[in-house]
């Protein structure tokens, strides 16, 4: 799946997508709850209110730079997750399939250092976690390294994708420390949107005229837009990503913003537009 802002192509490659199961990361969205919320379906929700998720990376392309955004769950990783652990996925195929082998990737940024957005920054070679993109530079919140890479907070679920999914690249030397307002390159920049984990960002694309942004985890759902109070359960700071989102939502909505969401399922590209006192995602085609 692609999408085009002005000079600049998005392209997605799903690592895993799944109906229900949701109910973890979003307690307040349950069946009851999200039956009412027609504009779901068929895309977002099934018939019997079971939410539909993604966790895919988006590769943006400018005429300068092939840029990774998030990298999944990753390959052979022990996860507290049933279905995250030890996965023997098609991602690395499926990206080379897509135009981008590994190596042509000159750019790795991760929204926020969670398990399910780091865990292809590396792979496992000759029982050694290596980075995964030789010839990119690994481009990280200092706010984000600082919290993540304090004594104890890598193991808070029981598993440890800091340790086998980022500081692997920071030894191997091919981390910058960026701001959260960092500007990439002339099309890409970044964009602070804190609360669901201290240093998150969202990713804003403009080119021609256009422009996308990909929305990281301040949303895990579109559920959220008709519900912005609804919190995610891994959120670190959930008063700040609730002001966070709607803060988002009120900027994003009736305008010609591509949004772009991290966890959307298929099609995962839309608008943002107001439903009364909250919002709806209406759909847009690929390019």
């Amino acid at each position: 799946m692609q999408w085009r802002i002005g000079d600049v192509k998005i392209t997605k490659v799903v690592e895993l997508e799944a109906t229900g199961g949701s109910r973890f990361i979003l307690p307040d969205a349950t069946r009851d709850n999200v039956l009412g919320i027609d504009w779901l379906r068929p895309h977002f929700m099934d018939a019997d209110g079971r939410l539909i998720m993604s966790i895919h990376a988006l590769i943006v392309e400018t005429p300068e730079r092939r840029i990774m955004v998030d990298t999944c769950l990753g390959n052979d990783k022990r996860r507290a997750i049933p279905g995250w652990h030890m996965r023997t996925g098609s991602f690395l195929d499926d990206i080379a399939a897509a135009g981008y082998p590994r190596e042509s990737i000159d750019t790795v940024l991760c929204t926020h250092l969670h398990v399910d957005h780091v865990g292809w920054n590396t792979m496992l070679v000759d029982g050694k976690w290596k980075p995964t993109f030789p010839n990119a530079r690994y481009l990280i919140g200092r706010k984000e390294w600082d919290h993540w890479s304090a004594e104890g907070a890598a193991n808070a679920r029981g598993d440890d994708p800091f340790g086998d999914s980022v500081k692997p690249v920071f030894d191997a030397g091919l981390v910058d420390f960026i701001e959260a307002d960092h500007a990439i390159c002339p099309e890409i920049r970044l964009e602070p949107t804190p609360g669901h984990t201290p240093g998150h960002v969202s990713v804003r694309i403009s080119s021609r005229g256009e422009e996308a942004l990909i929305t990281g985890d301040v949303m895990h759902h579109p559920c959220q837009m008709a519900h912005p109070e609804w919190p995610s359960s891994a959120d670190s700071d959930p008063v700040q990503a609730r002001a966070t989102r709607q803060a988002l939502l009120e900027r994003s909505a009736d305008r010609p913003l591509l949004v772009i969401g991290t966890h959307f399922a298929t099609p995962t590209a839309g608008h943002v537009v107001r439903d009364g006192k909250v919002y709806r995602f209406k759909l847009t085609r690929t390019q």
